[in-house]
């Protein structure tokens, strides 16, 4: 397979070897002439994976709604209605890719793609936020048959998600080249589905049975650890690459905030599992169990503290780079700008109920007024280029090959 440089037809990049003033400007070649009209059923060939980065970012917002420290009347009306909103769109991208892979085919020719493939893994970062909602709407009273459905679900979750990042990466290493100067965050995306198994573990575990809440809680720190480890030694090889080889093409710096995810959710998904342990837990049969606990939330809320600031300057690094040069044209990755700052908004909020701070749940709301302005303004776009055939065409989706 030949060795793709990931990047999007509109912009190329020459190699460069240092850090000189002009070593970071891109060559844009853009087609002056009018893009020709082409049909619903042929441009259906090009929707992609990708396009679940807009459910996954729907479903983490509906999160976000409901996790708001500082609430007024009619939010949760206001967050159960975007989480219904979330699962008509999921239901509307799942039906218009079945009718893609009935019409045109190659269902294993875009799992397989060297730049389409990569975006699989949305599909079930999606799902991971539907999980999280059904518990944060519906939760409140919930009755046995709920929380049986939740552990079913959680766990069919844990089998599936991490069988991506095993047979996903087992074919990348030995199917595809990837070159060290063009790594993109979005080499974490196989990865990112299993590690929101903590994600999901902080936020049912509380209102499960004890028996039921403990393998919840194992088998979420065990899963969220696998997928930061696998993102961590992925930071290794992107910030050589930012080094080496400066700022990505202004047509994928959005993707940058890929890797503001991984530490946010992982901060959030610590506090939350520690929060959900049952009682009658202990640390190697203690009979205090009541300091035992209180000294895995300072444990976790340390941990948590120190992931938040990596966070931050991954978001600050990513935030500078897109403002200094904004992308010119509309490109599914746009949402990275919107799924991973849910989740560093999210650890500050979590982080701010546990240190009990007004001052840190206020910036958590600032947060969440960004990140619902972003996601309009993404969706916006979105709709746009839909309409002026930007995406969903010939050589401008994640399905076209350098």
């Amino acid at each position: 397979m030949s060795n793709p440089v990931l990047l999007h037809p509109e912009c190329y990049e020459l190699p460069h070897s240092s850090h000189s003033s002009n070593s970071n400007t891109p060559i844009l070649e853009t087609k002056s002439e009018k893009p020709v009209r082409l049909g619903f059923g042929e441009r259906l060939r090009h929707f992609t994976w990708a396009w679940y980065t807009l459910t996954m970012s729907t479903g983490g917002l509906a999160l976000l709604l409901a996790s708001q420290p500082n609430r007024f009347k009619g939010l949760d009306e206001i967050g159960l209605a975007v989480y219904f909103i979330n699962i008509v769109m999921f239901a509307l991208v799942c039906s218009l890719m079945a009718a893609r892979f009935i019409l045109h085919g190659g269902l294993l020719q875009s799992l397989t793609h060297e730049r389409e493939g990569l975006f699989f893994p949305t599909f079930w970062l999606s799902i991971a936020t539907m999980i999280t909602g059904l518990e944060r709407y519906f939760g409140d009273d919930p009755v046995p048959a709920f929380t049986t459905t939740l552990q079913v679900l959680f766990w069919l979750y844990c089998a599936c998600t991490f069988a991506v990042a095993v047979f996903q990466y087992s074919f990348l290493f030995t199917s595809v080249t990837y070159r060290l100067q063009t790594m993109m965050p979005s080499w974490i995306l196989p990865a990112f589905p299993v590690m929101l198994s903590g994600t999901i573990a902080s936020v049912i575990a509380e209102r499960q049975p004890d028996h039921s809440a403990i393998p919840i809680v194992t088998a979420g720190t065990t899963f969220q650890g696998l997928g930061f480890c696998i993102s961590f030694m992925m930071y290794s090889h992107y910030i050589g690459r930012l080094m080496e080889s400066g700022l990505p093409c202004r047509e994928h710096r959005p993707g940058m905030f890929i890797c503001v995810g991984p530490p946010s959710f992982t901060a959030l998904a610590l506090i939350g599992m520690v929060q959900g342990l049952p009682a009658t837990f202990s640390v190697m049969g203690s009979e205090d169990t009541q300091a035992d606990q209180r000294m895995l939330e300072i444990l976790a809320l340390a941990t948590a503290a120190f992931l938040w600031a990596l966070s931050l300057w991954f978001f600050c690094i990513a935030l500078i780079a897109v403002i200094r040069s904004p992308p010119t044209a509309f490109h599914l990755s746009w949402w990275a700008m919107v799924f991973p700052n849910t989740g560093f908004t999210l650890a500050t909020i979590t982080l701010g109920k546990a240190f009990e701070s007004t001052a840190i749940n206020g910036v958590g709301s600032a947060l969440s007024i960004c990140v619902i302005s972003m996601w309009l303004f993404v969706f916006v776009n979105h709709i746009r280029a839909v309409i002026r055939q930007d995406i969903m065409y010939p050589g401008k989706d994640e399905d076209a090959s350098e």
